[in-house]
């Protein structure tokens, strides 16, 4: 038993280090999105997965089609990510799905997954927590720290991030 579970680190770690290393490098939009379907990321057509970004359980996560995942962008589908239609996520952003609980003795993980509505706009370096809701046509500002869910076409900054303006509803 040891033994297969220790077999089963080695094949995750073998995964985690091919696609955050190698594929996340390729010069080919399409030769990446190919890739990662191929390692179990359910990937509506139109997806587009710029350089330089980091996947966490790439099964975890299900992203819809016309999404655009910019460079050095971290997504964590260890406790599931779902991505609407026609996202963008900007340069830098993390969305977390797990993190450590402070008052368990062994630092334990903790978490739950994350939900982006359609037409939401995650800006540069921002930070989702696990747990969130980002709302329909949301706005997530740079920088932000996001440790609420956000209401449909609302705008949100600051650390920790506040209702800071609305956008208006169109047909994006």
């Amino acid at each position: 038993m040891r033994l297969i579970l220790h077999l089963r680190a080695i094949k995750y770690g073998l995964i985690w280090y091919v696609i955050n290393s190698f594929v996340s490098n390729f010069p080919s939009i399409r030769l990446r999105y190919y890739i990662l379907k191929f390692f179990g990321m359910n990937l509506a057509p139109n997806v587009r997965f710029y350089q330089g970004f980091h996947i966490r359980n790439p099964k975890g996560i299900t992203i819809n089609d016309g999404v655009s995942i910019g460079p050095r962008v971290l997504l964590d589908g260890r406790k599931g990510l779902i991505i609407g239609k026609n996202v963008v996520i900007a340069y830098e952003a993390i969305i977390w799905t797990l993190n450590h609980d402070y008052n368990d003795i062994y630092f334990a993980g903790k978490g739950s997954s994350v939900t982006i509505g359609d037409y939401a706009w995650i800006c540069c370096r921002s930070i989702i927590l696990p747990g969130i809701t980002i709302g329909e046509g949301a706005v997530v500002a740079s920088g932000a720290i996001v440790t609420k869910d956000v209401p449909p076409y609302t705008i949100v900054g600051g650390t920790p991030a506040k209702i800071i303006g609305y956008r208006e509803k169109k047909a994006y």
